[in-house]
């Protein structure tokens, strides 16, 4: 198998739903259990062998990268910058394309994900096919379900209508080879719209998650994640020792 692909973390939104917490700091440093949530995410990478990420940020973006730098826990970072007004979850990805391999994998920049990193790139590259997302049997418990996924398919998926046949949640975690980007107009740019129109097409591979996934999207939620990193280790599983 080839090596693990690169990935590319979202993290160029606003984050208006937690208020004063982003006056003056991207969502990606905003502190949870005592460090910026992004150092989190960055850290659990690297706990599974991930050795280059490309972030693409927006808001107050010079800020995380003057905080996280270029390399962290022996991850090389790159960046990309988002236009002026913001290009969207799926024009991000197109701006930084040439930064990332032939495949690589996205991961959206507010979720922390209790996933077999390895196990997904593998399962992936073996499926054949040009994108996956990974997906949670959610029946509505973590927000409303978007997703029919079945025998490795995501057979269709919607994050803006909901059907009740819809038991499965995108986890926050993809991936895309370079050609999937071409597949729908360059006047689209949310990421999901190209999700949709792949799993429409039957070419979204499908990778089924078994831990909730903990996000930091809203203050409540925030909350909870804090809650959960102050009090559980790294990972379960397959990782290499890392050092805080």
């Amino acid at each position: 198998m080839s090596p693990l692909p690169p990935v590319c973390i979202l993290a160029g939104g606003r984050g208006t739903r937690l208020g004063e917490r982003v006056r003056d700091r991207p969502k990606p440093l905003v502190h949870v259990a005592g460090r910026p949530f992004l150092w989190h995410q960055l850290r659990l990478l690297a706990a599974y062998g991930i050795s280059d990420v490309v972030l693409c940020v927006g808001y107050l973006g010079e800020q995380i990268r003057e905080c996280i730098g270029t390399e962290l826990f022996g991850l090389r970072i790159g960046y990309s910058f988002d236009d002026p007004a913001l290009d969207g979850t799926l024009g991000a990805l197109r701006r930084a394309r040439a930064m990332l391999g032939e495949r690589f994998m996205v991961l959206y920049g507010d979720t922390y994900l209790r996933i077999d990193y390895v196990a997904a790139a593998v399962a992936w590259e073996r499926s054949g096919l040009p994108a996956m997302m990974c997906v949670l049997r959610n029946r509505g418990r973590w927000g409303a379900s978007n997703a029919i996924y079945a025998d490795g398919l995501v057979l269709a998926h919607d994050k803006h209508a909901s059907r009740p046949e819809m038991d499965w949640i995108d986890y926050g975690l993809g991936g895309l080879e370079q050609a999937a980007l071409d597949a729908i107009s360059p006047a689209v740019d949310d990421l999901s719209d190209l999700y949709r129109l792949l799993a429409a097409d039957g070419r979204l591979f499908g990778f089924p998650a078994t831990e909730r996934f903990f996000e930091v999207g809203t203050p409540d939620a925030l909350e909870e994640t804090d809650a959960f990193l102050r009090t559980t280790a790294v990972c379960a599983g397959r990782r290499r020792q890392v050092t805080p």
